[in-house]
């Protein structure tokens, strides 16, 4: 188990925080009660500066450019990510995305969906803390055209008339779309067509001539750094602050009272600036200690992650945490982006049947009796150890439906899981691994009920000897 790991309104709170300043946190606490406070605030507010630099990062443009666009406006990937992308962990090549981040703090935003035409897609729109609050596609909406109303926690005014009121719980929203594809060039096209009829208009400017407007670059922004690895690095004063700044337009949920009073005891008030300076140097101590401890925290999760059979982790619960907070980080930290489990679940593996870690030295094989129920699609992707596309001499990264495998006389699959081909006879069935550790992820979109009950479960994978 040690090995595991899985990619994978504030308005109720002012009046208990009327009275309360951040000059509170400066008298005396006791130091491990501080320490274990701030340990867990980091673990809370880790989604929302993922987010945030994940944000900056895929904005920081003059305009629309593969997978990156300004605020406001989308970019769409006309192919499969590549084994180059970095931006995001564990990304996959059946689908093509459409990304777009709002600002829903003084704008609302029209959304215009085409019709699909029987093509599955999903529109998930994660919240600054990553729930998804809304997921309009093939299994909530169907196929039609759809147009809504995407609002901001702040916002009252009048919906227009033939439009529905999306309203996230935060201004900052990313709509992490995906549309399915064969990967054919005539498939793609079709694809693209679609991708192309998804639009974003203020609703300033909704029955007007509207152009996006150009992006403005920001040349301090690290366009080269992870944003996880630039989170990593942000000492416990940067953290905070940040958050701090965050959680004026971010709030915190009826539900966060307890973390609220936390927070609160750091110096933290959600709405206000952060000091550092004025906290006791216990306080200031405790702040600046709890980045290890905190990311240590977060990735001992994998114990509690899921439910561990065959090999295979299943996530507790993905795009919808409430106040688990430990498991919404580690979500954040290994598959940003994570859909609910209705739309998708994503069994994880790296180690094989007897408990072993998976490693390119060795040769593995996946016998699937039946393949995973779903409406939707399903495919197998190899990531390496920190979840990244790998490089191998066919370009390929998962077997999927799409692939021409060979299936065997009973309906049953053979996939072959190793760094070097298996045979020319094999090879239609062949997922290559790396040469050293390696993660395997299994993704079922629209599960049907025996995958949502654990009625279907993935098999071992079994070392070959």
């Amino acid at each position: 188990m040690k090995n595991l790991r899985l990619f994978f309104t504030l308005g109720v709170l002012l009046a208990a925080l009327v009275g309360v300043s951040c000059s509170s946190s400066s008298k005396s606490t006791n130091s491990t009660t501080v320490a274990e406070d701030a340990i867990e605030a980091y673990v809370y507010g880790y989604p929302l500066i993922t987010m945030e630099y994940t944000r900056r990062v895929m904005t920081n443009v003059p305009s629309s450019m593969g997978k990156l666009a300004p605020m406001g406006q989308f970019a769409h990937l006309r192919n499969f990510p590549s084994v180059k992308d970095r931006e995001v962990t564990a990304p996959n090549s059946d689908t093509l995305y459409s990304l777009a981040w709002l600002d829903l703090n003084q704008e609302a935003y029209v959304f215009s969906i085409p019709a699909s035409g029987k093509r599955y897609y999903l529109m998930p729109m994660l919240s600054g803390w990553t729930d998804v609050f809304q997921a309009p596609g093939s299994r909530t909406t169907g196929d039609g055209k759809q147009t809504y109303l995407l609002t901001g926690p702040n916002w009252k005014g009048q919906v227009p008339q033939g439009m529905v009121e999306y309203k996230s719980p935060t201004a900052m929203v990313w709509i992490l779309g995906r549309t399915y594809s064969s990967g054919t060039p005539e498939d793609f096209k079709k694809v693209h067509t679609f991708q192309n009829g998804l639009k974003l208009t203020p609703l300033s400017a909704l029955n007007k001539k509207y152009s996006p407007t150009k992006g403005k670059v920001d040349a301090s922004i690290d366009m080269k750094t992870h944003p996880r690895d630039q989170v990593d690095a942000l000492s416990g004063e940067q953290y905070f602050t940040l958050l701090a700044q965050l959680l004026k337009n971010n709030p915190p949920t009826a539900a966060d009272a307890d973390m609220v009073n936390k927070l609160q005891r750091l110096g933290i008030t959600p709405g206000q600036d952060f000091n550092f300076s004025s906290l006791a140097p216990e306080v200031q101590k405790a702040v600046n200690g709890a980045t290890q401890a905190a990311k240590q925290k977060i990735v001992a999760q994998r114990a509690r992650a899921g439910e561990i059979i065959n090999g295979w982790v299943y996530a507790n619960k993905t795009g919808d945490y409430g106040t688990d907070y430990a498991q919404r980080a580690f979500i954040t930290y290994f598959g940003l982006g994570a859909n609910l489990q209705q739309d998708a679940i994503y069994p994880s593996a790296d180690v094989d049947s007897t408990g072993a870690p998976l490693n390119g030295a060795s040769k593995y094989v996946l016998h699937l009796k039946t393949t995973p129920p779903v409406n939707g699609f399903w495919s197998i992707t190899m990531y390496d150890a920190n979840y990244f596309f790998v490089t191998n001499s066919l370009n390929r990264y998962n077997l999927n439906m799409r692939n021409k495998m060979k299936y065997n006389a009973d309906g049953s699959l053979y996939i072959y899981i190793q760094k070097d081909s298996p045979g020319k006879a094999k090879e239609a069935n062949w997922l290559p691994a790396p040469a050293g550790a390696f993660n395997l992820m299994l993704r079922t979109y629209w599960p049907k009920q025996e995958m949502l009950d654990g009625t279907w479960r993935a098999p071992s994978v079994e070392k070959v000897k």
